[in-house]
């Protein structure tokens, strides 16, 4: 338990400093504590507080009144005013524009009375000191602070910690006082669970090919292959637990499967040295999942693999990953014979059924939680294959390739930053990228080997692709992403579709 003092306590003697400082314009920020005064249900208390916020009013508080506004239930459809739909969301159309407003079964108590009336009086505050109509389409609040320089109340850190805090005290680690950060605070939304209220799997039960009887040929696999060992990790299992802490030829993984923006990393758990064990924090940035480690409390991307909030901020740690394919399960198990794959028995109760899990999600193009700003040149979660920068070389551009256009593709020849690669994609759709060098390929066989533009032969394998002269082009790790959700982090890339 928490040892901060409760909200409803914080409330009423903040409310006593609304009241001293109301009607007076003094020097610095207002403490942090009268926002939440401001979203309380004691209406005097609530319009001290905003008056003593407006007299020192600057654009970048916006973001702690979105944060509060966003965990209030919406007014019913009849009372909002000014409302326009928003393209590309997952909005329920009897919840407002608020994307979990009555989907969970817990929310901070002390916001929870008269929430839709405080959600209302909210907006109209904002709308008073931006000059801005909203209506109650917290998107577009959000866009227009996230198209200002980023210039936060001091004690944000503070401030989302004590409101986090109220659907589950455990979030209140991860933003200590004045806190490093190397993203947006006010990019950072919640999720909707508590921390690790997706169970990671840790160590989970494999089981043989022949065993697997449940699995279908045509179920889909995430396979991944390090040092001569097989494992599938079913998506009907992991996308239940978006992370599995595993072992695997003779390397500690952290599989991280963002089930938003579509994305499976194997990340190595050691770097530098350092050994870390990975949870889910429940927290998002642009709709990509934020883990965290349990021995520091840092936030990490999980699509960069880099903390990005907490102490381990500036530390140049960085994980490294190896590649995951994306396949069928006949696909993954004619190639890999001797592969292991996960256990039905995981612990947990759950429906692991094939496409259970995330199935109206998956079943659309809309969105859960907002990116600042979508690129229409392909649907939101249309799959793309990814190059990372950083793989690339120093100032490249990341590169994504439509999955489509490799399906039409399987032997992609493709140049970016100096440096050739070739994508070859099997019949079920598994991607692999090597380096090519001075070669050039053209085509691939029906027994899966590729050919060069002089006719050679090359084996396609885990580490490279081998030639019959025996000469080796090393793998480069890659993987898929929805393009969503990889365009939020890198507007930059260069789309091939």
């Amino acid at each position: 338990m928490s040892s901060r003092p409760t909200l409803a306590a914080g409330v009423l003697a903040i409310g006593l400093l609304a009241t001293a400082l109301a009607g007076q314009a003094p020097a610095g920020d207002p403490p942090w504590q009268l926002f939440l005064v401001a979203a309380g249900s004691d209406r005097r208390a609530a319009r001290e507080a905003f008056d003593a916020i407006a007299a020192r009013w600057r654009d970048g508080y916006a973001a702690m009144f979105l944060d509060v506004a966003r965990l209030l239930p919406p007014p019913r459809p009849d009372a909002l005013r000014d409302e326009q739909p928003t393209p590309g969301r997952d909005a329920d159309p009897d919840s407002g524009s608020a994307p979990f407003a009555g989907r969970f079964d817990f929310a901070p108590a002390n916001l929870q009375p008269r929430g839709a009336d405080t959600r209302r009086r909210i907006i109209a505050f904002l709308e008073q000191q931006t000059g801005r109509r909203f209506g109650d389409d917290l998107l577009a609040g959000q866009q227009w602070l996230w198209a200002r320089p980023y210039a936060p109340h001091p004690d944000y850190a503070a401030f989302k910690a004590a409101l986090y805090g109220q659907i589950d005290p455990a979030f209140e680690t991860f933003f200590p006082e004045r806190v490093k950060s190397a993203i947006r605070l006010d990019e950072i939304d919640w999720g909707g669970v508590r921390v690790n209220g997706i169970p990671p799997l840790r160590s989970p039960r494999t089981i043989t090919a022949t065993a697997a009887k449940w699995l279908r040929d045509g179920h889909v696999v995430f396979g991944v292959e390090v040092n001569g060992e097989a494992r599938a990790y079913p998506k009907r299992i992991l996308a239940w637990h978006e992370m599995a802490t595993d072992r695997l030829g003779g390397l500690d993984l952290t599989i991280v499967y963002c089930t938003l923006c579509g994305t499976v990393i194997p990340y190595l758990s050691d770097v530098n040295g350092r050994r870390f064990t990975f949870g889910t924090s429940g927290l998002l940035y642009r709709s990509n999942k934020l883990m965290f480690d349990e021995e520091t409390r840092s936030l990490w991307s999980s699509l960069e693999g880099r903390p990005v909030v907490g102490p381990l901020v500036d530390s140049g740690l960085q994980l490294a990953f190896t590649s995951a394919v994306t396949t069928t399960w006949g696909e993954w198990r004619r190639e890999h014979p001797a592969t292991t794959v996960l256990s039905l028995d995981t612990g947990f109760d759950r429906d692991y059924a094939e496409g259970a899990a995330y199935r109206d999600y998956f079943g659309t193009d809309r969105l859960m939680f907002e990116v600042p700003g979508i690129d229409a040149r392909l649907k939101n979660k249309a799959e793309v294959l990814v190059l990372r920068r950083e793989l690339i070389g120093p100032g490249a551009r990341a590169v994504a390739v439509f999955v489509d256009r490799l399906k039409r593709e399987p032997v992609f020849n493709l140049d970016a930053g100096g440096r050739a690669f070739v994508v070859v994609t099997s019949k079920d759709g598994a991607n692999r990228v090597y380096e090519r060098g001075t070669h050039s390929f053209a085509r691939r066989d029906p027994d899966g080997h590729v050919r060069d533009s002089s006719g050679h032969r090359w084996r396609v394998t885990a580490e490279a692709l081998v030639s019959d002269a025996d000469e080796r082009l090393p793998r480069v790790p890659a993987h898929r992403a929805f393009w969503f959700g990889w365009r939020a982090q890198y507007p930059d890339t260069e789309l091939l579709k």
